[in-house]
């Protein structure tokens, strides 16, 4: 399905740009995940942009933590949160390091390593529902906080990278609003997609949490 040469990891240099620029510049691109079960290749079809210090809506708005450190480092590399007490989601962090930007992964298509991904994920109905949405990703990737920090760019043994595979046209890039953000940072359409890609996550609108009564 792929070329010799779309399985070339992608430079560090393609990350050490602004987050708008990679952002949809990653659809298209291949995930490999290595675990001892064996690897999952995914086609990356939707992502989110998070600009740091301009965008209220990332983590690293307030500044450095210890949950976000990794955003703040080299480019390249692999930023996992937990969320709601139960979900993992992947984002890869962009631009110069000290300024934190990250691209959220949110879908794509299991290319390799379907078998694989359907033991994470036995309540998807169809493959095209295995990493639709960035913890149903995460879930059929293995993908944990241990993971944090991982070097994306690298051409040997690591339990993650992201391959050359092969870049989206243009045209057939849509952007819109990001899913679930609140606040000054939804106005942001910094959601980028394959066009008509039936792995792409449906658009929700950010619903306040409400406490129990």
């Amino acid at each position: 399905m792929f070329a010799t040469s779309d399985r070339t990891p992608l430079p560090r240099d393609f990350f050490d740009r602004p987050v708008l620029a990679v952002a949809p510049d990653l659809l298209g691109r291949l995930l490999v995940r290595t675990t001892p079960e064996g690897p999952i290749t995914l086609r990356i079809t939707e992502v989110e942009a998070y600009d740091g210090p301009n965008d209220p809506g990332s983590h690293a708005y307030r500044g450095r933590t210890p949950r976000n450190d990794v955003m703040f480092g080299p480019p390249g590399h692999v930023y996992v949160y937990f969320t709601y007490g139960m979900w993992h989601c992947m984002n890869l962090v962009c631009g110069p390091e000290g300024r934190a930007s990250a691209v959220l992964l949110r879908a794509g298509e299991v290319i390799e390593g379907a078998d694989l991904a359907r033991k994470r994920r036995l309540s998807a109905r169809h493959d095209r529902e295995l990493a639709k949405g960035p913890a149903r990703l995460a879930t059929a990737l293995g993908v944990d906080r241990a993971l944090d920090g991982t070097d994306a760019c690298t051409a040997g043994d690591t339990p993650l990278k992201v391959l050359t595979g092969s870049a989206v046209p243009s045209d057939q890039v849509r952007n819109g609003p990001r899913t679930g953000v609140s606040g000054d940072g939804a106005v942001h359409p910094w959601r980028y997609w394959v066009a008509d890609d039936p792995t792409v996550s449906p658009y929700r609108a950010h619903v306040p949490r409400r406490r129990p009564s």
